[in-house]
């Protein structure tokens, strides 16, 4: 082997990563669309009159439609493609934020958020289907990291920078604000995205690299192996555990993510502005477990010859377990105390995170990849509806977030247990067999 082969070899061209970056910019973006309505919180209540509970309402609307949309959504995936639902998706979600900027009423604010649910709904799903295609199994952690850890960053400096908005000029120019950023998205998505197969400036270098897992053992069958219905899917013990264990961390991620800067002013008299600027903390924190640990560690780890499924699983398990740190928060008595478990509890569970997001194209076949990543969505966004809701009713009835950090925590234990027991080693599940094999 030459020396310019062997350099081809070991350092391929990077045109993947831009595919990454792409898919990470998408979800900074939506989540921008997300965090809105959270920094708009006292502004809706001077507006609209909301209480805790209807806020609480109004935040798990946009999961409503959002968890509809993940099981047809993981078949369209499979049939249509990551490039033509994710063209049509973008569009939609950026309506959607010039929907809720010139919304007249609490009901225009709901509908709004109702599609911004549908618009969105395909983003992860798609994004975990086109690592899949764009990288080799030893190195999807990385990437997944990057529009997973996307989410934290955009709560980073999405709370402070739309908070600053709203402050100066008012939320609905914070909503506008968001809907040309999105629809920018939609245009550069449109103008960038295509399956390696489809891109005609991608090396033969680079793409013989990203197919290295076509020789594989048993890449045949992954290939060929005929689409499994959803019912199949539901009842593969992997999947399950897999969505259990995601929709418990779903739930801290959308308590924080909906909660937080009411909890730090509400529990710990904070003021509106210093609420908004603490935010940044943890989700900073999240973001560098999320691509340092969760991305970069299990990588680098696994290149090196470390066992790849129990790499994966000790990150996902005690990352998970980290996540109960939230219990922390529940007696902190300054916000020093209140950052630091929330910071400990979210990072960890970030670190989880791509782990957990990278396991639907590990352990399904090709063509069942979006399926597997709508049924765990769909976990993902019954905890995103419940988490806004169980808090707001229990702040109300309780005065206090004791409960309401507490109950997450329960559902933390049940996640780690389906990891440990029902997930098991993370490898593909048997192919599914079609009725001709059956019959044959």
């Amino acid at each position: 082997m030459t020396n310019s082969k062997l350099r081809n070899r070991t350092r391929p061209p990077g045109r993947r990563w831009r595919i990454a970056w792409l898919l990470g910019l998408g979800v900074l973006v939506n989540y921008f669309d997300r965090v809105n309505l959270s920094v708009s919180h006292a502004s809706l209540y001077a507006a609209f009159g909301i209480s805790n509970i209807a806020f609480g309402y109004l935040s798990g609307a946009y999961n409503w439609t959002y968890m509809l949309c993940q099981l047809p959504i993981g078949v369209l995936l499979d049939k249509f493609g990551v490039r033509r639902i994710g063209r049509i998706s973008t569009f939609i979600w950026s309506i959607a934020s010039f929907g809720a900027a010139v919304s007249s009423s609490l009901g225009g604010l709901f509908a709004a958020r109702f599609v911004l649910g549908v618009g969105e709904a395909p983003t992860f799903p798609a994004n975990a289907k086109a690592i899949g295609y764009w990288f080799p199994q030893k190195e999807r952690s990385l990437p997944t990291s990057i529009f997973d850890a996307a989410a934290k960053f955009a709560s980073a400096i999405g709370v402070p920078l739309i908070g600053i908005v709203l402050l100066q000029i008012g939320w609905r120019w914070s909503f506008a604000l968001t809907g040309v950023v999105s629809f920018f998205y939609f245009l550069l998505f449109w103008r960038i995205y295509r399956d390696p197969e489809e891109d005609a400036q991608l090396s033969h270098g680079e793409r013989e690299y990203i197919r290295e897992d076509a020789i594989a053992p048993g890449a045949r069958e992954n290939m060929l192996a005929e689409p499994a219905s959803l019912g199949y899917l539901l009842a593969r013990r992997k999947v399950i555990g897999l969505a259990i264990g995601m929709g418990s961390y779903n739930y801290v991620f959308y308590l924080l993510l909906t909660w937080l800067p009411s909890y730090l002013s509400f529990a710990l008299h904070i003021d509106l502005l210093h609420s908004f600027l603490y935010t940044s903390f943890p989700w900073l924190f999240a973001t560098l477990t999320d691509i340092l640990v969760g991305g970069w560690l299990v990588d680098s780890l696994i290149r090196r010859g470390w066992d790849a499924s129990r790499v994966r699983r000790f990150i996902l398990i005690g990352g998970t377990a980290c996540g109960l740190g939230i219990l922390g928060a529940a007696n902190a008595h300054s916000s020093l105390q209140a950052l630091s478990w929330i910071s400990i509890s979210i990072g960890g569970l970030s670190a989880a995170s791509p782990v957990g997001w990278s396991i639907p194209s590990l352990i399904a076949t090709r063509n069942n990849v979006g399926k597997v990543g709508g049924i765990v969505n769909f976990s993902n966004q019954l905890s995103g509806i419940a988490a806004p809701i169980v808090t707001g009713y229990l702040v109300t009835a309780r005065q206090s977030y004791a409960w309401a950090f507490g109950v997450p925590a329960i559902y933390l234990a049940v996640g780690i247990a389906a990891y440990i027991f029902l997930l098991g080693r993370i490898e593909p599940m048997p192919a599914h067999r079609g009725l001709s094999e059956a019959i044959s």
